[in-house]
Formats: C-alpha cells, structure tokens, sequence
C-alpha cells in the first residue's frame, strides 16, 4: 500500500492534507482517486490509515480511517557516518541504509576522499540526498525519515563520538587474521559493560566508514583516541558502499531487529 510522510501541520484529528510534489505524484503518477486508501505518517508518533475524499495534483484531502501502530522502526538509532565517495555511490548508502533502518546519515571529509568537496552545491546535494531518504523511507514503511546532516571535516566528526552510547570504526586491518575485533565483539562488550540488554535504554550507535582508499593510521588513532572502537568487517575488503550497509545490517541482527539472540 502506498505511503506519504506529510509534515505536522497537515496531519489532523480526523483528516490529512497531502500537497506539493507528493500530491502531483499521487494523481498524476498512481491516479489516486476519491475512495482510495493509503498510509500517511507525520514522521514522528502518528500514522494512520486514511480514504481519500478529494484529489488534485495540488492537494489531497482525506478523512483518518484509523490510526496505526508506529512500530516499524529500530530499537537501536544507528546513524552512519561515511566519508563522501566518488560519483552518486552516497545515493545507494542513503537509500540502502534508510530501507534497512538506519537514523540518520552523517558525510564526512577524511584523508583519502577523493571527492573534491564544493560548499556552493552542499545545500543542493543534501536536498536531493534527502529526497532520496524520503522516498526510501515511503518504500519500506519507516516512521521516520532519516535526517541527512551536512559535510563535516574529520576534525568535526570526532567530536561526536561522545555524543554516542557506542561509535564503532570501520578499519580493514581488524579484519585480518591478526586482529579480527568485529561487531559482535564490540556490541557484547557495551552491553557487558551496561548489564543486560533489556535493562538498559537503547543505545545510540555511531558508524564511521572510510572512503574507497580507507583510512589512514594516523585516523585510526586518533578515532580510537576519541573513543570509537575499531572494527573489521570480515577478511574481505568491502567497497565503502558495501560497507556501512554490512554494518548496519550486523548491528541490527546483534540488536534482536533480525530474529538475533
């Protein structure tokens, strides 16, 4: 069933608005009619079941049929943080990440991104960006729209490690055979340290992926100074684009999400 996000305002005690670009694409791509149902949530606590009583390309009108449960969206906030890749390979992390439940997303500089960053196109980029996470977020029925923060420099990247319960550092060197600190471990040791998962509040997680070069020695020091804990992803090295969705995908199973212990 088709699904629209419509901001606060236009989501009433018995009915809904729907305008702008979504009610163009209702009539004139899906040919919404009076009578039809679909979803629409606010993206924060309501969604609701709703027929449509009126249909233009420039609004919808439709009467609450009856609220639903918001209960599509992860225990775990997971919010992805990836060093800006070459051509639109962002495009798949952001809506790959947003079908499989990440919170947010979060574009960085490091030392081997070879994407040339251009402040005068940032604003433009993260609109399409975030289109592209609303559509996303339609598609697979979350409640929430994943927020797409702007570029920040390394420097500004490690001060949010902090702001998290858990920041875990995407490194290919504990992926060999010498080291082999994986997700499983690191998420075992939180919750070790924070006592039994269900006692505790759902954890903030920060997930910090390099660019198609990796990261530097240097980064990973200094990430692991800021506290972030370095991880591997397997013995395989992952595209960047591959690997915040294995990740995120990893960190939902841990979390129970996926029919995890």
């Amino acid at each position: 069933m088709q699904r629209y996000f419509v901001a606060a305002e236009q989501f009433h005690d018995s009915h809904i608005r729907i305008i702008g670009e979504d009610a163009h694409h209702a009539v004139r791509v899906m040919r919404t009619k009076p009578g039809d149902k679909f979803i629409v949530s606010d993206g924060a606590s309501r969604t609701a079941l709703v027929a449509v009583r009126e249909a233009t390309p420039l609004v919808i009108k439709a009467d609450i049929v009856h609220m639903l449960p918001n209960d599509s969206e992860p225990r775990w906030s997971i919010s992805i943080a990836q060093s800006l890749p070459k051509g639109d390979k962002m495009e798949l992390v952001i809506q790959k990440g947003t079908e499989i439940g990440a919170y947010s997303f979060i574009p960085f500089e490091s030392e081997r991104t070879i994407v040339q960053y251009d402040g005068k196109k940032e604003a433009k980029r993260i609109e399409r960006w975030s289109k592209i996470a609303k559509e996303a977020a339609e598609q697979s029925h979350r409640n929430w729209i994943p927020e797409i923060e702007n570029v920040h420099s390394w420097r500004e990247l490690l001060k949010l490690v902090d702001c998290y319960d858990l920041a875990l550092f995407c490194y290919e060197r504990e992926g060999d055979a010498a080291h082999g600190n994986g997700i499983r471990t690191a998420v075992r040791e939180w919750t070790r340290r924070n006592g039994q998962s269900e006692a505790v509040e759902p954890p903030s997680v920060l997930l910090i992926v390099g660019s198609e070069g990796g990261f530097t020695e240097r980064e990973a020091t200094e990430a692991e100074a800021a506290g972030a804990v370095p991880i591997g992803l397997g013995k395989r090295i992952l595209r960047t684009e591959t690997a915040g969705i294995v990740g995120l995908t990893c960190l939902l199973y841990e979390s129970g999400e996926m029919g995890g212990a």
